[in-house]
C-alpha cells in the first residue's frame, strides 16, 4: 500500500482521476516533468443541482510561500474562453492558509468552490493552473493541467 501511495503522489507525469460519475469527469496531470508531492480531492463529483463542491488540498511545497499568485487558462472545446489571475498572498495580512507555508511543510487545506455561479454547456474543458512565486510569473512553483468533462448540458 506505501509503494502505490508512494507511486500516485511523487510519480511525475501521472494522471490522477479526481472523480467520475454520469455527467461529469474530472482528472489531472503535472505540466512539468518534476516530481510533486500532491493531491486534489473534489465532491461531490456531479453538474447537476450542486451549489457548493468540497475541495481539499495536500500538498508539499518545493519552496517558501510568501508570495502566490494564480493563474487559470480555461479552454472550452479547443477555444480559449477565460484567463483569470489571483493573488493569493503577497506577504502581508494574507488570509489564505497556503500563505506562509515554508518549503517542505505539508499543506493540508478544505475549502468550498461554489459551483453554481457557472453553468458549464456539455463539452471537453483544459484547464491550466499555474502558481508563482513572483508577480512578474517567471518563478513556477507548480503548474496542473486538468481535465474537464461535461457529460450533459446542467440548463
Amino acid at each position: 500500500m506505501f509503494r502505490l501511495l508512494f507511486f500516485i503522489l511523487f510519480t511525475p507525469g501521472v494522471g490522477e482521476f479526481i472523480c467520475t460519475s454520469s455527467d461529469l469527469e474530472i482528472s489531472y496531470t503535472f505540466c512539468d516533468s518534476t516530481a510533486h508531492a500532491f493531491t486534489f480531492n473534489l465532491t461531490p463529483c456531479s453538474m447537476m443541482n450542486e451549489s457548493v463542491w468540497k475541495a481539499a488540498l495536500t500538498w508539499i511545497p518545493r519552496s517558501d510561500i510568501h508570495f502566490l499568485k494564480v493563474v487559470f487558462n480555461v479552454w472550452y472545446d479547443g477555444a480559449k474562453a477565460l484567463l483569470w489571475k489571483e493573488l493569493l498572498c503577497s506577504g502581508a495580512d494574507d488570509e489564505y492558509s497556503v500563505c506562509g507555508t515554508l518549503k517542505g511543510e505539508t499543506l493540508v487545506s478544505a475549502f468550498d468552490i461554489k459551483g453554481s455561479r457557472i453553468k458549464f454547456p456539455k463539452g471537453n474543458y483544459s484547464i491550466v493552473v499555474q502558481g508563482f512565486s513572483d508577480d512578474s510569473e517567471n518563478n513556477m512553483l507548480i503548474c496542473l493541467n486538468f481535465t474537464m468533462m461535461v457529460k450533459q448540458d446542467a440548463f
